[in-house]
């Protein structure tokens, strides 16, 4: 029976197809798979590159591109019956000998550069690769083939003009030594290229093996039960690069993982995907922590398709946010659902309290202090807090000062007391101490004494309060892969910069750097809406945004100058019908402003012009994606949100921190579009926008 493996370009290509012709197709396949006598057989191509390759006619016009070796086949793509003889002729494949993984190499492509690199090379003396011998490429993996080509590089220039058309296990080591890198650094980059480390001695003649090491360019189906869940499946939940594969299938870590990386670098996937196997190989049970209810929806979702109707996994899987836990702990602790003071209630609490103070500081700085002084440090008397350091607080106050803060903040804790509400910062807090008083048995609802959650798996960790931080390590015993969390200090909406290990959870952090949702040109062009540097919080120091690469180019944003309001508003109905008429799915397309009014205002104008699709304020496109995203009234006066901003009289740093914490909220919108951004002003625009 012959063993089929199918690239993730064969979901995409049989995606494309129309409903009866991919149907055709996959009945092909079935047959292939099950050898029977109306299956389709190989068909050699004449001159190809490499005698493995071979064609499967799965329609009247379409063929199915494989590279066979002995009963093993490999399908690359599914393409027109010319389209597919063509590149069956112009490509090659190959194992790594270095780290063992299988390559596509397209031969033809590099035939037409060559002339150009050979003239290149003999206008100057200049080689970039000539420090390094043969064998120290070879020895990196460098394909031989390859090798006379590369003797004729003289720049990172051209190298970095070649990058589209090298495998990615090729062009990580030599980047490498372009920037300066040694030998050792070079091996670490190809090593990051390697889903599993190869074991013992690499036959660069055996694809076969080479397959099963490469899962994110190789899935095998050995019937065609597999073959219609590999295909019903989003690519997503089959196919992860090898950094994120690394990540997801290490158990046996000895405490917490952290991973960063900007935005579409496939953080929430790799969550996700770990909490499905720790929940499938840990038997324990897993809490899976999100932004929002609305998020974790979305979540939930993706995690029944990964448990692949597997109840054992999904009944160990619990999936909420962080208020949602605080909350059922408490409830059960206290008998009944603690009650939670509305943030219009609380403002007028602030404002009092800063009248009783006498005015010295207004309710924005009473509030930020209580949140990011107070509660941040657990400071539970005015001894504790005039002895506490205040990091990120600018303005500096003396022990008076001090005094008045702290009797106003007993004021608002102590009226909140009296009434029996609570903040949902308190809230976590309490429950935090509850767990530490009776550990477990609050987390269960059919088994007393139970322990709590065996691994926690956060996803957008920037926004995490050290309050919340606390409870959730309260929530999981020490030990082996306790706590797995991912985040991007670059897209925080709330202004909590806490460094994970003054809070005591000592993390091994690793690092995503391709981002695969937004393509080339609206990644770059994000990077300037975001600006600003680096961003504190999560890691010890700063997380810096250089090296974020995009997996593809292009999908340039468009972005509308309007001269009035009304016109911004008509023509967003338009783009966004002509994006429906394109046959875009509703679901697909997300339509976002700053404010609750412009939200308004612009589901008002969509829905009369017949126009279904989602609409909301920028932070709930917060942890999802989508193929196009419409931005709309990124105007100055609205993006920065004024009220949102401390008065820079106030406290200079805080307006500092506030400017940043909008950036990255806008640049989180503008990063959920994975295929069109369109973005609309009407006035002046916003500063945060690029000339």
């Amino acid at each position: 029976m012959p063993r089929l493996a199918i690239a993730p370009e064969v979901l995409r290509d049989l995606g494309a197809l129309a409903e009866d012709t991919r149907r055709e197709a996959v009945t092909a396949l079935r047959h292939f798979l099950m050898n029977t006598t109306s299956a389709p057989h190989p068909e050699r191509v004449r001159n190809t590159r490499d005698a493995r390759v071979a064609t499967l006619r799965l329609t009247d016009r379409h063929r199915g591109v494989v590279v066979r070796q002995r009963d093993v086949f490999w399908m690359v793509t599914v393409l027109p019956e010319a389209d597919a003889w063509s590149y069956a002729q112009r490509h090659r494949f190959a194992v790594n000998a270095a780290i063992g993984i299988a390559e596509i190499w397209d031969d033809e492509a590099f035939e037409g550069v060559e002339p150009s690199l050979r003239r290149a090379a003999e206008s100057t003396e200049m080689r970039l690769f000539a420090p390094f011998c043969d064998t120290d490429l070879l020895t990196l993996g460098i394909d031989p083939a390859f090798l006379p080509l590369l003797r004729l590089v003289t720049s990172e220039v051209t190298l970095d003009a070649l990058e589209p058309l090298l495998p990615g296990s090729q062009h990580a080591p030599l980047a490498a030594l372009a920037q300066g890198g040694s030998i050792a650094e070079a091996w670490r980059a190809l090593d990051s290229c390697a889903a599993t480390p190869p074991i013992g001695e690499i036959d660069a003649g055996d694809l076969a093996a080479a397959l099963e090491r490469t899962p994110d360019r190789a899935v095998f189906v050995p019937d065609p039960e597999a073959l219609d869940r590999v295909l019903a499946a989003p690519g997503w939940r089959t196919f992860l690069s090898p950094v994120q594969h690394r990540l997801v299938s290490h158990l046996g870590h000895q405490g917490p993982i952290l991973v960063v990386g900007g935005a579409g670098t496939g953080k929430t996937l790799v969550a996700l995907h770990r909490a499905a196997r720790l929940a499938r190989q840990s038997g324990g049970r897993v809490l899976v922590v999100t932004f929002s209810q609305a998020v974790a929806a979305d979540a939930a979702a993706r995690l029944r398709l990964l448990a692949d109707g597997d109840e054992r996994v999904l009944d160990r899987i619990e999936v909420g946010n962080v208020e949602r836990l605080a909350h059922r702990i408490v409830t059960e602790a206290e008998g009944r659902p603690p009650p939670l003071v509305g943030g219009s209630d609380l403002a007028v609490l602030w404002r009092e309290a800063s009248e009783i103070s006498g005015d010295l500081h207004g309710p924005a700085f009473l509030m930020r202090e209580w949140e990011q002084v107070i509660l941040a440090q657990n400071l539970c008397s005015l001894r504790e807090y005039l002895a506490a350091e205040r990091p990120g607080r600018s303005v500096e106050l003396d022990y008076q000062e001090r005094t008045a803060v702290w009797k106003a903040i007993e004021y608002v804790t102590g009226r909140l007391r009296a009434t029996g509400r609570r903040t949902l910062l308190q809230l976590a807090a309490e429950a935090c101490t509850l767990l530490g008083r009776t550990t477990g048995d609050l987390l269960g609802d059919d088994a007393p004494r139970r322990e709590p959650y065996r691994h926690i798996v956060v996803d957008e960790a920037q926004d995490l309060h050290p309050a919340q931080w606390r409870l959730l390590r309260a929530a999981v015993p020490p030990g082996p892969d306790d706590l797995f969390i991912v985040g991007d200090p670059h897209q925080r909406v709330f202004d909590t910069r806490v460094a994970l290990s003054t809070l005591g959870i000592k993390a091994e952090t690793f690092r995503l750097s391709v981002s695969y949702r937004p393509p080339g040109e609206i990644l770059s062009w994000c990077l300037r809406v975001r600006g600003g540097g680096p961003a504190d919080g999560l890691v010890d120091g700063a997380t810096s945004l250089a090296g974020l690469r995009p997996a593809r180019q292009g999908g340039r944003p468009d972005v509308r100058e309007y001269t009035s309001h009304e016109a911004e508003l008509a023509g967003l109905a338009n783009h966004v019908r002509e994006w429906l008429d394109e046959g875009v799915p509703p679901g697909r397309i997300a339509v976002a402003a700053r404010t609750s009014e412009l939200v308004r205002e612009a589901r008002a104008a969509l829905a009369g012009g017949g126009v279904d699709v989602r609409v909301t304020p920028f932070h709930r496109l917060k942890g999802l994606e989508f193929q196009r995203v419409a931005l709309v009234g990124v105007s100055e006066g609205v993006v920065p949100a004024p009220d949102a901003l401390t008065p820079a009289d106030e406290d200079p740093t805080a307006r500092a921190h506030d400017l940043q914490r909008e950036r990255g909220l806008l640049y989180m919108a503008c990063t959920r579009a994975g295929e069109r951004l369109y973005v609309s002003y009407s006035g002046r625009a916003s500063p945060f926008l690029p000339p």
